[in-house]
């Protein structure tokens, strides 16, 4: 949904790109990069100490759209934010001789804890009036401190939660789950992490040592992998049909978690067939039961539970002293 403002703002999209990634002036590689999920994977280091990282930052706009409208005084700028700190951090970026906008921005380790959003604004002078904004990007970037492979997790909020307490009553009957994804209340899905389950907490959220970094991107891995399954199954759920029968797309997270799953579940399929053909089976019980193993395959890519599985296995198989 795009926001209505009561001045000329850009048609054109506006585009971020994180082309780069510091710790603590340590460059990171690249793979801890994913430009097709837009996420920055800061787990996924050696460093584990860490305290400050910068992202260098490329951003392209509208340039034909800027230079004939009515905007002047243009400047961009990228926002970092996390909901559960309250942080907020902004950058500030400048057009190079090609037309690219680059910069960075800083994220301070002690003002996040787990994933933190990556915005780009682009503020001008409209009628006399500077600051305005006048378009942001169309896709905005998720920083995880917390796994180990940039994978997208951003439609779920992730809450820490003691199943036995009595405020929490609907979750007393799983006390002995280590989580809990729930997708029927509000818009974002949540994953409730169970406080009461011993030794979960500390697994996830210290460094410790490498077999230990291995068994946290597994149990991540897993933990990502249900939220895939619950999210599929939700989507497919709530679908409204047209007149004839015919399905269609849900908007939202539903709308995201449909797009990036069917090409595993259907990869033959194009993704408006492939739409059509999983909502059928489910309606009509037909193939069902085969459809769930493609569901239960494509979350699993997703998660990648094979290559953090694989290198929880590697990891133990290695020698003691070369774990250290």
């Amino acid at each position: 949904m795009r926001t209505v403002f009561p001045y000329a703002t850009l048609a054109g999209d506006v585009c971020i790109e994180v082309t780069g990634a510091s710790l603590d002036g340590r460059q990171q590689p690249l793979h801890m990069i994913s430009r097709q999920e837009h996420v920055v994977a800061l787990h996924e280091n050696e460093h584990p100490d860490w305290r400050e990282a910068r992202l260098e930052l490329r951003a392209t706009l509208p340039e034909r759209e800027l230079s004939s409208g009515p905007w002047t005084d243009v400047k961009c700028y990228a926002v970092l934010t996390e909901g559960a700190t309250n942080a907020r951090t902004v950058g500030r970026l400048s057009r190079d001789a090609q037309g690219d906008w680059r910069g960075s921005v800083i994220l301070a380790r002690d003002l996040h804890r787990r994933r933190a959003d990556l915005q780009f604004v682009v503020s001008a002078a409209v009628d006399g009036v500077g600051g305005r904004v006048i378009g942001t990007g169309e896709r905005s970037w998720i920083v995880d401190l917390a796994v180990r492979t940039p994978v997208r997790q951003r439609d779920l909020n992730i809450s820490e939660v003691d199943f036995r307490a009595a405020e929490h009553a609907w979750l007393n009957p799983f006390k002995d789950a280590p989580w809990l994804v729930e997708t029927a209340g509000g818009d974002i899905p949540t994953v409730y992490l169970n406080l009461a389950f011993e030794g979960l907490k500390e697994l996830l959220d210290t460094g410790g040592t490498p077999v230990e970094r291995a068994l946290r991107g597994t149990v991540a891995a897993q933990i990502a992998a249900e939220a895939w399954s619950a999210m599929f199954h939700s989507a497919i759920g709530e679908l409204e049909v047209d007149d004839d029968g015919t399905p269609q797309w849900p908007g939202g997270w539903r709308d995201s978690v449909l797009r990036v799953m069917l090409p595993d579940v259907y990869p033959d399929l194009p993704p408006a067939d492939a739409l059509f053909e999983v909502h059928s089976s489910r309606a009509d019980g037909s193939g069902w039961h085969e459809v769930q193993s493609r569901i239960h395959y494509a979350a699993s890519r997703r998660a990648r539970v094979a290559k953090n599985l694989g290198t929880a296995i590697r990891t133990i198989d290695r020698p003691e002293g070369a774990r250290s």
